[in-house]
């Protein structure tokens, strides 16, 4: 097996079964800027997050054959040369300035641009009585290890349990924004002191601690009180599917259980600060549960309903309420049912009508 190099991929393939359709990458580079993170190949249609787990989430754009060539790094800018001084530091936190070769760093009216807010982290266990999926990859930044079995990689003492990893969050300093932001944010881990400028270079930053691999995370023991809480849903249809967005932030993707059947979809999502949101939608008409999915976003949980057959659904959900004489089209404007639709569509029904 080789290790594609493509940015976004990184799935082992055989060479021999590598199509022309095998790899989902990103042919363009990185673009780090005032903490938003994002893909100058796909910036347009995929936004640019905050969070580092997001970004690295954000699925390829382009597809073509897996490769393991060397990544080759971009044509250089003209752009002045940049000179990265840490300023300050005091224990995890470090603060930089760039400034154009040749200046002083204690110009009038310069200033450092980026500081690292460091917060309380907790380390991930792993929970040794959970099963682990074959393929699945170590959780700790820096390692990439795919599991096999048990003996292998999480047994004490076994050939390849040990994990060198690291164990705070990676941050990104930005320099002066008179330079193009891709060139002048320098990239590294709160846990050790190296900082390169390259996002190539930052995947390859060794790890700086040993531990155990974690697979499946071991769910902390919660003293707050847990709470129920609501969550907005919204919907639009097509005249195959129906997508419902529930507006859950930062909802916990292993905790949360999400089950889709033929009239029903059970929701059971946990949220920060001990909240927890459940939930069961009786759907306005059956769904093939084998076509239809569900994705967590940093934001909100999309759910996509295959519709059984290709009639309007009035209503996301069933109600007993006599609704009159109502025609559901498939229009742009309202706040239920036609959340991100872009243009009107009528199903077979409304179209003979119109």
């Amino acid at each position: 097996m080789v290790r594609c190099t493509h940015k976004g991929c990184g799935q082992d393939y055989e060479p021999e079964n590598n199509g022309p359709d095998s790899c989902t990458y990103h042919p363009g580079a990185p673009i780090f800027h005032e903490g938003l993170k994002s893909w100058s190949c796909c910036s347009d249609v995929n936004k640019p997050v905050l969070d580092f787990d997001e970004f690295m989430a954000i699925q390829g754009c382009t597809t073509g054959q897996h490769t393991d060539e060397a990544p080759q790094a971009p044509p250089p800018k003209a752009a002045p040369q940049v000179n990265l001084t840490m300023t300050s530091s005091s224990g995890a936190a470090e603060t930089y300035s760039s400034v154009p070769a040749g200046s002083s760093t204690s110009t009038p009216g310069s200033k450092s641009v980026s500081e690292a807010v460091v917060t309380k982290f907790e380390e991930e266990e792993d929970d040794l009585e959970a099963s682990v999926p074959p393929g699945t990859t170590c959780r700790h930044k820096g390692c990439n290890v795919v599991y096999e079995n048990d003996d292998l990689h999480r047994k004490e003492g076994g050939a390849a349990s040990e994990c060198t990893y690291h164990p705070k969050p990676p941050i990104f300093h930005e320099g002066s924004k008179s330079i193009a932001p891709v060139l002048t944010v320098a990239k590294g881990y709160l846990c050790c002191k190296r900082r390169v400028l390259e996002f190539d270079e930052f995947l390859k930053i060794e790890g700086c601690t040993k531990g155990s691999h974690v697979f499946v995370p071991k769910r902390k023991a919660n003293t707050q009180q847990e709470e129920f809480t609501q969550c907005r849903i919204d919907h639009y249809q097509t005249p195959s599917e129906v997508h419902a967005s529930v507006f859950a932030k930062k909802a916990d993707p292993e905790a949360s259980t999400i089950k889709i059947q033929e009239t029903e979809v059970f929701l059971d999502i946990y949220l920060p600060d001990s909240k927890r949101f459940r939930k069961t939608l009786q759907l306005w008409g059956p769904v093939d549960v084998d076509a239809s999915s569900f994705k967590f976003y940093g934001t909100k949980v999309e759910l996509k309903l295959k519709k059984k057959d290709n009639r309007s659904w009035t209503l996301l959900e069933k109600t007993d309420r006599d609704l009159g004489n109502i025609n559901f089209t498939f229009g742009v404007g309202g706040r239920t049912g036609t959340i991100g639709a872009k243009e009107l569509v009528l199903d077979d029904v409304n179209r003979a009508r119109a």
